[in-house]
């Protein structure tokens, strides 16, 4: 029989248990997330000072050391947000905008970015590249100061917070009619880690309390957008970078061999682009999304 949790006013079946946290397929919320939930301030504390010095030393190093892979992840997002919008529109505003290098490859192309970002580590490198960075968090007691946007763009961030649906009212108000809201999440419990899990023994790897909350795929995360008032218009998946496990190359807790499978990766990519067949492989990760596969999901959605 599934054990069932209820806390304060979230209630569900308990999927997994971590580091002293239950995780519940919350009925109340309609996605995944611990259990108890961190407060706001317990959070602040965390990525302010601790985040990238203890969870993510090497990240500044890594994304240096591949930033022409990550240019092309920057480009297609971009291009998507060009699709959708008039030429004159290009107000954005990064949400976790980390050390700056997605806002300073988009003011390369003419958008007028400002970010958001906890991290003081992070803010700093990215008020180095000449950015306008707020060093905080995104509340309703900051929003009124940002202003309006054409577009709000949150990579690997709703995993992190402890109110995602406050999160997507405070975006949807900040955005100008018909705006345009991007989110990147983890794909967790996807189809691959299931089987991983199922078939192969491996324990969630992916479950990481209290620094990620909740656990979203597409199907939730569109849900919770949805009831925001914003209409899904694109859907797209990552690289199923679990693949590699299922055929073996058990990269958990191995660096040296994870970051291999991830030069495959990239290079599967880079070349796709190399060719001029980037467009190809969009359509292979937006049918991925279809089916719930891909490491990541990013929606796209309209302001209604």
């Amino acid at each position: 029989m599934p054990e069932y949790r209820q806390w304060k006013q979230h209630q569900g079946v308990v999927i997994d248990a971590k580091n002293g946290f239950d995780i519940i397929d919350c009925a109340t919320c309609g996605f995944r997330h611990i259990v108890p939930i961190p407060t706001a301030d317990e959070l602040e504390n965390i990525y302010r000072n601790d985040y990238y010095s203890t969870e993510k030393p090497l990240y500044l190093e890594g994304v240096r050391r591949d930033l022409d892979w990550w240019q092309l992840i920057y480009r297609d997002r971009f291009e998507e947000f060009e699709r959708l919008l008039n030429p004159n529109r290009r107000r954005l505003l990064d949400v976790g905008s980390g050390p700056g290098f997605f806002l300073h490859y988009g003011q390369t192309l003419g958008w007028q970015g400002h970010g958001i970002e906890p991290s003081r580590q992070a803010a700093a490198h990215a008020r180095s590249l000449g950015l306008e960075i707020f060093e905080g968090l995104l509340s309703p007691h900051s929003a009124p100061h940002f202003g309006r946007f054409d577009v709000v763009h949150l990579n690997n961030v709703m995993e992190h917070i402890p109110d995602p649906m406050n999160m997507l009212e405070i975006c949807h108000d900040l955005l100008d009619p018909d705006g345009i809201l991007c989110i990147g999440v983890p794909n967790d419990y996807n189809p691959f880690q299931r089987a991983l899990h199922q078939a192969c023994d491996f324990a969630p790897w992916w479950v990481s309390p209290p620094h990620h909350i909740n656990y979203f795929n597409s199907g939730s995360l569109q849900s919770a957008m949805e009831r925001s008032g914003f209409e899904i218009v694109q859907r797209e998946a990552s690289f199923p970078i679990d693949l590699f496990l299922l055929m073996g190359d058990d990269y958990i807790g191995d660096p040296s061999l994870g970051r291999a499978c991830h030069v495959k990766r990239m290079t599967f990519e880079k070349n796709l682009a190399a060719a001029g067949l980037n467009s190809v492989k969009r359509k292979l990760y937006q049918a991925l999304a279809e089916l719930g596969i891909g490491r990541e999901i990013v929606l796209v959605g309209r302001k209604q």
